[in-house]
């Protein structure tokens, strides 16, 4: 749930911008990388974690100018970062460590969990472990109520609106638009970083060459399922979430195996994100300057 509603808040808030980033399976990627290395590098999980999200901001900025003041194309820009990320992060695994593939980051430079604890079954027996919940869960629900209330309750969130829906109007009424589409876009970018960072250095701790999964793209159909609300994209991400986990634990049972439907079981969580797409796609309503650069007549 955390990488996948960290990635589509940000998203909704670019989105609500007037800024389209398909770009997160490659944000996730490259950040779950650098991550990686850092936190290697230094011997500490929190390093890692802000070179992770620091790079998110840095592919930001990149898409951001591409976007914004070259006034490219917006669906172009993510996919080049998506078709980059692939190379660069599979090249990158064998430069710094010598591994093709994978490699697993030592479990003292990995971010420590809250253990999870149940009260023993009978009197005088031990505490049951049940496992451990990361520190960027309370932050993850924190981070959605902070998003929901700056849009709606600030005037940077009216400026981030205006900007999405009639951008000529807001430049009327002296709002610089590339500038606040950007700074959402910086917002959104980062907070993938996070959440990329999150998938190496505390989710699994270890890089692979595809440890994103698809996730980011499965985050642009929490952004569709959410109607851009970023409160929404919590129950969205839990959903999609829940049948990722659904299909990995189905497909390690031992009758699945038998049968061959291992892989075809992880497929579920892909089924899902289509099935909900298909059906709220004609009922989300998105800004009317989105994906269309500005051009000051």
């Amino acid at each position: 749930m955390i990488p996948l509603a960290l990635v589509a808040m940000g998203e909704v808030l670019a989105e609500r911008a007037g800024v389209v980033n398909i770009g997160l399976e490659g944000i996730l990627l490259i950040s779950a990388f650098t991550g990686t290395v850092g936190a290697f590098s230094f011997h500490n999980a929190w390093v890692g974690m802000l070179i992770g999200t620091l790079t998110g901001l840095l592919i930001g900025y990149i898409h951001g100018v591409i976007s914004l003041y070259l006034k490219g194309d917006q669906i172009i820009s993510g996919v080049a970062i998506n078709l980059f990320a692939m190379g660069f992060v599979a090249f990158g695994i064998i430069v710094v460590w010598g591994v093709h593939g994978a490699f697993n980051l030592p479990l003292e430079d990995s971010l420590k969990g809250w253990t999870v604890l149940l009260p023993p079954a009978t009197a005088g027996g031990d505490q049951r472990f049940v496992g451990k919940i990361s520190v960027l869960l309370p932050f993850t629900f924190l981070m959605a109520g902070f998003i929901w209330w700056v849009l709606e309750k600030t005037a940077f969130g009216l400026r981030v609106k205006a900007v999405g829906e009639n951008p000529e109007a807001a430049d009327v009424a002296g709002i610089r638009v590339e500038r606040v589409r950007l700074i959402a876009v910086l917002i959104g970018a980062a907070l993938g970083g996070l959440a990329g960072a999150y998938l190496s250095v505390d989710w699994n701790g270890m890089i692979t060459k595809d440890i994103s999964a698809g996730r980011g793209f499965i985050a642009l159909a929490t952004v569709v399922f959410s109607k851009l609300n970023p409160l929404l994209t919590l129950l969205g991400a839990f959903v999609f979430g829940l049948f990722d986990n659904v299909g990995l634990w189905l497909s390690t049972n031992a009758w699945a195996n038998r049968i061959g439907l291992n892989y075809f079981i992880r497929m579920l969580p892909y089924v899902v994100t289509l099935l909900v797409v298909a059906g709220v796609i004609g009922r989300a309503r998105f800004p009317k300057a989105i994906g269309q650069p500005y051009r000051r007549e």
